[in-house]
């Protein structure tokens, strides 16, 4: 099992309504790194769902990978902000993966946190400038993340 950052603003798709729909695709992704990173998860995974461009940024909830190498399906859509005409059914650009809801935690934790708790070389979200969507977490940080979680 591997884990990763999934990184989403509350005001578009937040852990409330994963939590809410249970499952979901997790689309919108436009970034060729954070594709080629949702296309390594397998079944199983676990991802830290990272609430980003609000006034309380940081890691909200828990869920998990339930399916893998989905096609986009708003990369289709010609009234989607995410539409993508050089991509077709036959032939999707753009492959993400389903997830769902296993836990909201009792409080976020902040980025203020996670900076005094990880390095950058540790954590890559904690990096200046670090805007990636999606990011591969290691075993270590995810076990002191999810030791957060249940203290705070």
């Amino acid at each position: 099992m591997s884990y990763w950052l999934l990184k989403s603003e509350p005001s578009v798709f937040g852990i409330d309504s994963l939590a809410k729909v249970r499952e979901s695709v997790w689309d919108g992704v436009r970034n060729y790194q954070a594709r080629n990173h949702l296309k390594t998860a397998q079944v199983g995974d676990l991802a830290f769902f990272y609430h980003s461009n609000t006034a309380v940024t940081g890691i909200a909830g828990l869920c998990k990978i339930t399916a893998v190498m989905v096609a986009d399906p708003t990369q289709f859509d010609p009234k989607s902000n995410y539409y993508d005409p050089k991509s077709s059914p036959a032939e999707p650009r753009w492959h993400t993966v389903k997830v769902a809801f296993v836990e909201k935690f009792n409080q976020v934790i902040t980025l203020d946190t996670l900076k005094t708790t990880f390095t950058p070389d540790e954590f890559v979200v904690v990096r200046k400038g670090n805007r990636l969507s999606v990011n591969p977490v290691s075993d270590a940080v995810a076990a002191r993340i999810l030791a957060l979680a249940k203290s705070i």
